[in-house]
């Protein structure tokens, strides 16, 4: 498995002549097989640190490590699930996981690549809808094959972000607790490092085994705190503990003390 090290990284943007920092000496690090969400408010620079981390976006200052050696693009090493499902819509879900797999997997023959397909739709539960295209699928079911394609590439590190974002409530309750499930797995491999980014308290704690928390803009850490809760962790076990009553006020007062403090100075500005 991968580790993650981001230094001092600030991502700078040129908006009609006019300099945007999305990011501002951003710092923290990632352990190898270790599940970490990072939480802050809409516009505080997740998605463009993921960006970053998939080798896709640079950094104007700092510099973003996994195991020890910089990152200079994208890699076969991550990969990616994000918010809008990102299938091709003219592939099956079949034809869509094998196609990602293929990417990473060059070697392995197509039927290879179909076993393995079939193997990982089977794991989110959609082995009969494995020849559907995705306008013939919800949009819960889409980002199941976009999840399934993602593991089924057996990258190292997964970058997540908003995977859930989307979704109805029934939907993205289902969905957490199958990657949680898939993640945690049988004990029998080794767990991929994650990088999950999000917006919602609950999903970072039930999830995470730390959750970085970034200010609005621009973003920058403003703590990392572990999560305190041990695995494997189920929901009903937790929600409703003085334990984790405690831990969630934490976390929503620097989340909405921060956004306070952000709209407090710009009034005085």
């Amino acid at each position: 498995m991968s580790s993650i090290k981001v230094e001092d990284l600030t991502v700078d943007y040129n908006e009609n002549g006019r300099k945007f920092t999305s990011l501002k000496n951003v710092t923290f690090s990632v352990e190898s097989g270790e599940f970490v969400s990072v939480i802050g408010s809409s516009g505080c620079g997740k998605s463009t640190l993921l960006s970053v981390l998939e080798g896709i976006n640079f950094p104007t200052e700092g510099r973003v490590f996994i195991d020890g050696k910089p990152i200079s693009g994208t890699g076969k090493d991550r990969g990616a699930v994000f918010q809008n499902y990102s299938l091709f819509p003219w592939m099956t879900a079949r034809k869509n996981v094998a196609f990602g797999i293929k990417q990473v997997k060059k070697d392995i023959s197509r039927g290879e690549r179909y076993e393995i397909a079939d193997e990982f739709l089977d794991k989110v539960g959609l082995s009969e809808f494995k020849n559907k295209y995705p306008s013939r699928l919800s949009g819960g079911m889409q980002q199941r094959v976009a999840i399934a394609r993602a593991l089924a590439m057996d990258t190292d590190i997964l970058l997540m972000d908003e995977p859930f974002g989307a979704l109805d409530a029934k939907n993205r309750a289902v969905l957490q607790e199958l990657l949680m499930e898939l993640w945690e797995g049988d004990g029998s491999r080794e767990r991929k490092t994650v990088v999950f980014v999000t917006h919602d308290i609950d999903e970072s704690i039930l999830l995470s085994d730390k959750i970085v928390m970034l200010s609005a803009h621009p973003g920058h850490v403003i703590k990392e705190i572990s999560v305190p809760f041990k695995r494997p962790r189920n929901r009903t076990d937790i929600v409703g503990t003085k334990e984790y009553s405690k831990f969630r006020s934490e976390l929503m007062s620097l989340f909405y003390g921060d956004i306070a403090d952000r709209i407090g100075s710009e009034v005085i500005l």
